[in-house]
């Protein structure tokens, strides 16, 4: 006879388990996540931040092909597998849009490319420069499945690597706030008194001030980069966590367990952290799922406003900006883009969020 399970991580994953949209949530960030870690390794352009620059085929709509040349590079590198996934390739090939080319027998003549039948211009390579390659290997019909953007970069690895930023911006975003969060909360909710006064006052101030003008003053200070940003966002995202944490905590000192721990002579902090946080976690796995959906739409904002990631680093917030002006001339495909991979991401963590609070809600 099949036994039921009776602990309540194992009720509350059933029910999470019930709840379809959060189950194709939780798929979809895993899924997400998976690209962000493989992104150099699924990027067509696998360059350091896709940043192979094509000015001829710029602003081409989605599956637009054209005739490439690639050149390799004259340096050689001794680049580990692992190295590449993380940072790309160090010294990719050089890569030239042409309309046609011939062979003699020592060099090659190739046309650029050109639109409505301009003229292009001619340039010749001598066949030692392909290292002794057969030249069919180097000239190749490339595909550009999302397009390219107004730089002539291939917007689908541009898109790919920008996971790994939304990714990178809430797990590091979360963490600072829980680390502060849940310390603040803590002590705040587990002594009372004046140090309670005093936090819930450094609460109430950091709650009043508008998020979004809280970061950029962090980052002005900080200075634009990409971990600034990071640590920005984690600094103001601690306040719901701690008044969440504190609030629980009141309730829960007062638990027969807390009076045996006390009884026995447990430290405060071993009571705190071993025993009252542990079963007041369910909130704020909760509120973390909220925080990770705004971290990325904190972080997408500011790329936007050009005071989160830098150029080249290829930022979802960041390619809107860049692109944003092209809907009136009939390319909003390039903002629509990664507006779109924002929204769908914000969402599936929105989900998930939904999905937990119900499955750890002990009245249903």
């Amino acid at each position: 006879m099949k036994t039921k399970a009776n602990s309540l991580s194992a009720l509350a994953l059933q029910k999470f388990k019930k709840n379809t949209a959060g189950v194709l949530s939780f798929w979809f960030v895993i899924l997400c996540a998976l690209v962000a870690i493989f992104a150099y390794v699924l990027a067509p352009d696998n360059s350091s931040n896709a940043n192979q620059m094509h000015l001829e085929i710029h602003s081409k709509k989605p599956g637009f092909e054209v005739l490439m040349l690639s050149i390799p590079s004259e340096k050689t590198t001794n680049q580990s597998f692992f190295n590449t996934v993380l940072f790309g390739g160090e010294n990719p090939k050089t890569e030239i849009p042409i309309s046609k080319y011939s062979l003699s027998a020592t060099e090659l003549t190739i046309h650029t490319y050109t639109e409505n039948n301009a003229v292009s211009l001619t340039k010749n390579y001598p066949l030692s420069k392909f290292q002794g390659k057969d030249i069919s290997t180097s000239i190749k019909t490339k595909k550009f499945y999302l397009g390219t953007d107004k730089y002539g970069r291939d917007l689908l690895s541009r898109m790919l690597i920008g996971t790994r930023i939304s990714f990178s911006i809430g797990f590091i975003a979360v963490f600072i706030s829980l680390v502060i969060g849940l310390s603040i909360g803590a002590i705040a909710g587990y002594f009372g008194g004046k140090i309670d006064a005093f936090i819930m006052w450094l609460i109430n101030i950091t709650w009043s001030i508008p998020t979004l003008l809280l970061v950029i003053a962090i980052t002005l200070a900080l200075g634009k980069g990409f971990w600034q940003v990071f640590i920005a966002v984690g600094l103001t995202m601690w306040v719901e966590v701690a008044r969440v944490v504190r609030g629980q905590l009141i309730s829960a000192k007062e638990m027969q367990y807390v009076e045996a721990a006390k009884a026995l002579g447990f430290s405060n902090f071993r009571i705190i952290f071993k025993h009252i946080l542990p079963n007041i976690m369910a909130p704020v796995i909760v509120i973390s799922a909220a925080n990770f959906a705004g971290a990325i739409l904190m972080e997408s904002g500011l790329s936007f406003l050009g005071i989160g990631a830098q150029p080249p680093i290829p930022s979802w917030g960041a390619m809107i900006k860049d692109h944003y002006s092209y809907i009136i001339l009939g390319k909003a495909y390039l903002a629509i883009i990664p507006g779109l991979a924002i929204m769908s991401l914000v969402m599936a963590f929105m989900l998930i969020g939904n999905a937990l609070r119900d499955a750890l809600d002990v009245k249903n």
